[in-house]
C-alpha cells in the first residue's frame, strides 16, 4: 500500500463530521488534522491491509457466538478457539447445556480464564434463552443483557455479528487503538465515553467494521506493550506515532555504572527520580536536582519521557 499523502483529498467516506485540510500549527510547529479527516485516512489505511475485518471466533451459529464471547472474555480469541471445538462436540446447543450442570461443563473449559463463572454463566444462559426466548438468541442488546454472563460489550458483539444490528463495542483493543490514534477526544477516559464519541463520528452503517479494524489493529500492530509504528500504514495521521517520533534522539556513550538516568540539562547521573504527572496524567522522570525532564536511561540512551499509550 502506498504511504498516504499529508494534505490529500480522498473519496468521501462515511464521516458524519465536516472534513477539514491539514493546517499547520504556528504554536505547536506540527501539521494538526479534524478528527474526522484522521477517521477518513485511519479507516482507508485499515482496509487496505484487513480487506474482510470479522471476528476471529470460530462458531456456526448464535448460540456458540454467544458461547465463544463470553468465554473469550479476558481471555484470547486463540484460546477459545482451542475449547470449543470439544465444547460443541459434546453440548453443540442451548438445550444440551441447559440440560447439565456447570460442572459438567467446566473440565472442557478449564483452560479458559475464570471457568468456574463462565461455565455457571453459559448453563445459566442456555436455561434462560429455553425459559424466556425459546432458545433462540435474541437480537437486541437490551433482550442479550439479561442472560447471565453477558455484558453490554458482549451483547453489542453478538447483536452485530450474528444479525448485523449496528453496534460499536469497546474492548481494550478498540478503547487504545482509538486513543492513541486520535479518533477521540482526551476526556475519553472510559469504554462508553470513547463508544459514543466514535458513534457520533462514524456513520451508522460502518460501526461493525470499524470495530473489528481496530481490534484487529491493535491485536496485530498497535500491540499495548510493543506497537509497529515505524511499519503502522495509520502512523502518518496517528498522534501516538508523532509523539513516539518527537522524543529526543538517543545519547550515546552513557555508562549505567554511574547512576541509572542521566540529566541532559545539568550532565550528570542519577539513581532516585523525582516522578511528576504531565498534563496529560502520564508520569514522567525528571531530575531530583533541576526538575528537567530531559533524561535519558543510561543502559539504553534512550528517553525516559513516557508517552501515553492508553493500555487498562
Amino acid at each position: 500500500m502506498s504511504q498516504l499523502e499529508i494534505g490529500e483529498r480522498s473519496p468521501p467516506l462515511v464521516v458524519r463530521a465536516p472534513l477539514y485540510c491539514f493546517v499547520r500549527s504556528p504554536l505547536l510547529g506540527h501539521l494538526v488534522v479534524s478528527r474526522a479527516l484522521r477517521a477518513e485516512k485511519t479507516f482507508d489505511a485499515l482496509r487496505e491491509v484487513i480487506p474482510a475485518p470479522e471476528t476471529e471466533l470460530d462458531y456456526r451459529d448464535p448460540w456458540q457466538l454467544l458461547v465463544a464471547v463470553i468465554l473469550s472474555a479476558q481471555c484470547t480469541d486463540a484460546r477459545v478457539n482451542l475449547v470449543t471445538p470439544s465444547l460443541f462436540e459434546r453440548f453443540p446447543d442451548a438445550s444440551s447445556t441447559a440440560a447439565v450442570e456447570s460442572e459438567d461443563v467446566f473440565p472442557l473449559i478449564r483452560s479458559i480464564s475464570y471457568p468456574n463463572n463462565k461455565a455457571k454463566h453459559l448453563v445459566g444462559a442456555a436455561r434462560r434463552l429455553l425459559q424466556v426466548y425459546d432458545g433462540v438468541v435474541p437480537r437486541t442488546v437490551n433482550e442479550l443483557v439479561t442472560l447471565p454472563g453477558v455484558g453490554r460489550k458482549t451483547a453489542q458483539v453478538v447483536a452485530s455479528v450474528a444479525y448485523d444490528v449496528p453496534t460499536l463495542a469497546v474492548d481494550t483493543h478498540v478503547f487504545r487503538v482509538a486513543n492513541r490514534i486520535g479518533l477521540v477526544k482526551r476526556d475519553a477516559t472510559t469504554p462508553e465515553k470513547v463508544e459514543r464519541q466514535l458513534k457520533r463520528l462514524l456513520p451508522e452503517d460502518t460501526w461493525g467494521d470499524a470495530h473489528h479494524l481496530l481490534i484487529l489493529h491493535g491485536r496485530y500492530t498497535c500491540t499495548a506493550r510493543s506497537p509497529s509504528c515505524e511499519s503502522c500504514v495509520v502512523a502518518p495521521v496517528c498522534l501516538y506515532a508523532e509523539e513516539r517520533q518527537r522524543l529526543p534522539v538517543p545519547v550515546s556513550g552513557l555508562n549505567p555504572a554511574k547512576g541509572t538516568y542521566w540529566c541532559k540539562t545539568r550532565r550528570h547521573y542519577f539513581n532516585e527520580p523525582d516522578l511528576p504527572t504531565d498534563r496529560h496524567g502520564s508520569e514522567q522522570i525528571s531530575c531530583p536536582k533541576c526538575g528537567s525532564m530531559n533524561v535519558f536511561i543510561s543502559k539504553t540512551g534512550h528517553s525516559a519521557k513516557r508517552v501515553r499509550d492508553f493500555r487498562v
